[in-house]
């Protein structure tokens, strides 16, 4: 791989530690701003393309609030025929597994299912038949939700991990793509900037101690994760190689 392509949909939304595995890897790094009018890339046979997260969703493709997002669709829709690399992180990985003939659907919890956004740091449980991610099942993996949809995946998708609210966390399409609904690229000053400015939301998930609740979480598991959060970075790019 030659080319880091970043589809970026929100300024504080960027590639972070996807961005400087790349820079290791003496990777060019291109990031596109669809939300600023940037023109989709052309890509080539050894390009990435990494699509970042945002808070508008698949149900939202088609709307004048984003009217960017159905040419983005369409774009992921034509790279995976046309066999680019990808991977797809939060919104990224819905709008994968919706190019795949997948869907989403809101995030429920309690009796009766009321809706509940996944938000904060747990635990995510990788299935021991992938041989390709057995050594993360060694240890507890912790990473960030943050996230009011879970995605249905599209029948030739391959689950490869889930957490205890949400099944589809970690899955994959064919052999040249990867979706993750949470997030592994966030650095500390990353974090801080998203309980920041997303009280209402962690409010919804959390309750009104929500923002406090994350500090605490980003203090056990933020920089106690961050070798292993690259690790699983690697390991993609790694498999995006051969």
């Amino acid at each position: 791989m030659k080319r880091l392509l970043v589809l970026q949909h929100l300024e504080i939304e960027g590639p972070g530690l996807f961005y400087q595995i790349a820079k290791e890897r003496e990777m060019n790094i291109e990031i596109i701003r669809l939300d600023q009018g940037d023109d989709l890339p052309k890509t080539n046979k050894d390009d990435l393309l990494l699509i970042m997260g945002g808070p508008m969703g698949v149900k939202d493709i088609g709307s004048t609030k984003y009217p960017w997002l159905k040419k983005e669709s369409d774009f992921i829709n034509s790279e995976l025929k046309k066999k680019t690399r990808i991977i797809g992180v939060c919104l990224g990985a819905q709008l994968l597994a919706n190019a795949a003939a997948g869907d989403v659907e809101i995030l429920k919890q309690g009796s009766p299912p009321k809706p509940l956004p996944e938000i904060g740091w747990s635990q995510v449980f990788f299935n021991q038949s992938n041989n390709d991610f057995k050594k993360f099942c060694e240890t507890p993996f912790h990473v960030l939700h943050w996230h009011g949809d879970r995605i249905l995946l599209p029948k030739n998708a391959e689950l490869i991990a889930s957490s205890i609210r949400c099944k589809e966390q970690f899955f994959k399409i064919g052999d040249l793509a990867y979706g993750l609904q949470f997030h592994v690229e966030l650095k500390k000053e990353m974090t801080e900037r998203w309980i920041n400015e997303n009280k209402l939301f962690i409010t919804k998930g959390l309750g009104p101690k929500g923002q406090s609740i994350l500090r605490e979480e980003d203090k056990q598991y933020g920089e106690k994760t961050i070798l292993k959060r690259k690790e699983l970075i690697n390991k993609l790019f790694n498999l995006l190689s051969k």
